[in-house]
């Protein structure tokens, strides 16, 4: 969901980007397995024929190593970042065209950086965090020289020329950027696809949805075609392609993660997406950090989340979901998440059934939500509206109805809910429940209008989920919890105290190293 409030005015053509379109895509990478777009030395063809070869060969084990492994490799010159660059671009060149994760790519861009990254290793140079991994960025934050779509037919041209903040971090750790991932029109939905480039499917089930908005990073992500990938969430869209995907995804406390928006609101926020709670925990160590254009920035020393992550729960107070004030949920996401309290308890931790009183929270959040919106959508509606899809036409003719009171009325019960969830987490130290409150869904499907039996009034209200947590405004950490009787990811959603990312994250790799979902490969790659 959108998160990124500083955006160039739309333009219906823009100079042509230097990047590579979907269309081009084969092409683009057919060149990346062979070598970078360098000027080519004596004895150059035989080289590249060896660095095609060994790409080939070592695709499968370089796209299977967390990030955290790649870096020590990387680090330790037991791998070049060439190598890892063109693993992973073979990768894409295998399984993308079926997925459709990857929209915008940069293969000789990327190559060329990453032999720099090797020239300054090569040097011992001061190394990123980050160093040498491949990342691609969500297509709603700028990246400079490369095509950044929203998803919308107004930007289907535009190419920026600045980075984004969490874009210049990420560069700055030593990340190399290979192209852009899909996501919805201006991110708004919780399922991925738009009429630029069309619908992101689930590595999962090529049938289903990768949910939304940071689809295309998650299925990227589980796909093996990326270590790592940005996302934003607003209303669940860092927590719920995760669980789609059988990946982890982290929505930290508002200012975690600043962006240059310079939006006092708590509700979007930017972060990472990895296949391991260490991976996120590293990427966060390099895209957290105080800002002077975020007004929410937190003011502490990232270097924190690099530290172990390995902790007693013994004695560790759980409140557990009860029915989230009686919304629906798919009974095969609740035997599955349920399925999984024994291992809370295992660990050592007191789990009690409890939750905060979240009664209002969806009219709040909508109200909040669309008003927030409307500003950037309600001129594009007037200029075009057949290139506006229909959910964010109703976001802006609800915006419209909405009083000073009815803001006034969601602002209040806002700050309701943030007192409620500080006395909550005094008893508790986290609260679990489901990330989602269905199983990923037809692909053809824009959105749920039924869960369980029960009719959904808006596009949003099967993510309530989620958007509570949103509103709770405390980090939450979306973990593999298993699979469905029809073989679909389902997450579960570990919320901490305030401002807390770093508890979430040693009780989230405490149940990961207890259980192992998140090593079950996608059917696309059996």
């Amino acid at each position: 969901m959108p998160d990124d409030r500083h955006r160039p005015e739309p333009a219906t053509s823009r100079a042509s980007s230097a990047a590579i379109s979907r269309r081009q895509f084969n092409t683009a990478l057919a060149v990346g397995a062979v070598g970078t777009a360098l000027p080519s030395p004596p004895g150059a063809a035989a080289a590249q024929t060896a660095a095609q070869a060994t790409a080939q060969t070592r695709t499968p084990e370089l796209c299977e190593m967390s990030a955290v492994e790649l870096v020590d490799r990387l680090r330790r010159k037991q791998v070049s970042a060439r190598e890892v660059m063109r693993a992973h671009l073979t990768q894409m060149e295998r399984v993308n065209p079926r997925l459709n994760a990857i929209v915008t790519l940069v293969a000789d861009q990327a190559l060329t950086n990453a032999a720099k990254a090797d020239e300054a290793a090569a040097r011992r140079g001061t190394l990123g965090v980050l160093h040498g991994l491949p990342v691609a960025h969500k297509d709603l934050v700028d990246t400079a020289g490369i095509r950044t779509t929203r998803g919308s037919l107004f930007y289907k041209d535009n190419v920026p020329t600045r980075d984004a903040l969490i874009v210049t971090r990420m560069r700055d750790a030593g990340a190399i950027t290979v192209g852009k991932t899909n996501t919805p029109e201006f991110g708004a939905g919780s399922q991925t696809f738009n009429a630029v480039f069309g619908a992101t499917r689930n590595p999962y089930d090529l049938a289903k949805t990768c949910g939304g908005s940071s689809g295309g990073a998650a299925a990227a992500v589980a796909a093996r075609m990326l270590p790592i990938a940005d996302g934003s969430d607003t209303g669940g869209s860092l927590r719920n392609p995760p669980a789609f995907c059988n990946v982890v995804g982290l929505r930290p406390a508002p200012g975690r993660v600043p962006t240059e928006s310079a939006s006092w609101s708590p509700l979007s926020v930017a972060g990472p997406i990895a296949r391991t709670v260490a991976d996120v925990a590293l990427f966060l160590s390099a895209i957290a950090g105080p800002d002077p254009r975020g007004p929410l920035s937190i003011q502490e020393d990232p270097a924190r989340f690099r530290a172990p992550l390995r902790r007693d729960f013994k004695g560790t107070r759980v409140a557990w979901w009860r029915g989230l004030g009686g919304i629906p949920v798919e009974p095969e996401i609740r035997r599955v998440v349920d399925g999984t309290r024994k291992v809370f308890e295992d660990l050592g931790c007191v789990v009690e059934e409890a939750e905060p009183d979240f009664a209002g929270l969806d009219q709040a959040f909508s109200v909040l939500r669309f008003t927030t919106n409307h500003p950037q959508y309600a001129p594009l509606v007037q200029q075009r509206p057949d290139w506006v899809k229909d959910t964010i036409k109703f976001e802006v003719a609800q915006a419209e109805t909405f009083t000073g009171a009815d803001i006034g009325r969601a602002l209040a019960r806002q700050a309701r809910i943030y007192d409620q969830s500080r006395q909550f987490f005094a008893r508790y130290e986290y609260f679990v429940l489901p990330v989602t409150q269905v199983e990923p869904f037809d692909v053809n499907t824009p959105y749920p209008t039924e869960v369980a039996g029960t009719k959904m009034a808006t596009y949003i209200d099967w993510m309530r989920s989620c958007s509570y947590v949103t509103m709770m405004t405390n980090p939450a950490l979306s973990v593999p919890a298993g699979f469905s009787a029809n073989g679909l990811p389902v997450g579960l959603q570990i919320v901490g105290r305030h401002r807390d990312e770093w508890s979430v994250l040693q009780l989230g790799y405490a149940f990961e190293q207890a259980t192992g979902h998140g090593k079950r490969r996608p059917s696309l790659l059996t």
